[in-house]
């Protein structure tokens, strides 16, 4: 489903306008965003977590070469997902 697509679904199940969810749906997202960048994390209950974790620099192969490259160590975004949201889509 894409942005546009949610956005939709929603203003056709309250009766709120596209443009109103829309704002909605980006402040929404910025906040998560803004969150994650701080290095917080963010939890919804009954859906999952995001947050950030962090990588420990590495050896890799260059798949063309097999030539040794150094990974540095870095933060990246991850999502965690609840046990409800789990047994909901298992259950399906």
């Amino acid at each position: 489903m894409t942005k546009a697509e949610i956005v939709e679904d929603i203003a056709n199940k309250t009766g709120l306008t596209k443009k109103d969810v829309a704002q909605a749906m980006d402040q929404f997202l910025e906040s998560i965003s803004k969150a994650l960048a701080e290095g917080k994390h963010y939890e919804i209950r009954g859906f999952g977590t995001f947050k950030v974790k962090a990588r420990k620099a590495r050896m890799a192969r260059n798949p063309r070469t097999g030539e040794a490259v150094p990974v540095p160590d870095r933060k990246v975004p991850v999502f965690k997902v609840s046990k409800e949201l789990k047994d909901l889509v298992s259950n399906a």
